[in-house]
Order: structure tokens, then sequence, then C-alpha cells
């Protein structure tokens, strides 16, 4: 997995998003990290040092991997335009078909009489 920079990471999206178009899908993960291990972790703990927690960042199209780290400093921009990339990109999604709720009131009472069981009377 290739760790890139900020504006780099986004760059490469933009093309997995190009480049999946037609067929193909691009998943991305956001998870909480420090970015050091346990032993670095304990060392700064016991020298009084605070941690700085970052947003591990990875985006895959099956066939490349890429990630970043976004800081505290840096995760309004990245927002940003993170929000600005998948409104663009987003445009081969189907859309949903709504139900007026009035016509799907009326539908459901019509199925509930017609499961009512008919009587007969017969006549002597």
């Amino acid at each position: 997995m290739v760790r890139l920079q900020l504006d780099p990471f986004l760059n490469e999206l933009t093309t997995m998003f190009e480049h999946t178009t037609e067929k193909g899908s691009v998943w991305v993960t956001l998870k909480h990290s420090s970015d050091k291990s346990k032993v670095q972790k304990n060392k700064m703990i016991t020298a009084g040092k605070e941690l700085e927690y970052k947003c591990l960042v990875r985006a895959t199209d099956g066939k490349k991997n890429i990630s970043t780290l976004v800081g505290t400093k840096e995760h309004q921009r990245f927002q940003a335009y993170y929000a600005t990339i998948l409104k663009a990109r987003m445009t081969s999604l189907k859309k949903r078909e709504k139900k007026d709720k009035k016509k799907a009131a009326d539908a459901d009472k019509k199925q509930q009489v017609s499961k009512k069981p008919k009587t007969t009377t017969a006549n002597p």
C-alpha cells in the first residue's frame, strides 16, 4: 500500500473514480490512528507527551491501494475536497424510486380488503 501526502492522495482518488466510472467500485475506509507503535506510545505516555491522533484513509479499486494520514489541522480541508470528489463522481448511481405515500397507503388497504375471505349466503 502506498502512503501519499494529502493532495496526491486526492488526485489519485479522483483518477480511481474516473477509471471505475463505467464498471467497478472504489472502496474508501477511514480508521482512527496515532501512527505510532505500542513501544513509542508507551514512551510518550511515560514522558508526559501527548499523542496526536490522526485519521488513516485508505482507498482501493481492487487493483491499486493508496492511503494517507489526515491530521486535525488538515481535517476541514480534506473533508471539503473529499465531498467535492464524491459529489462529482456519483453520477452513475441509480436514483431511488420514491413511492407516493397516499398511493402506497391505498394499495395496502386494497390488499388487506382482498385478503379477507368472501362470505356467501345460500337461499333455501
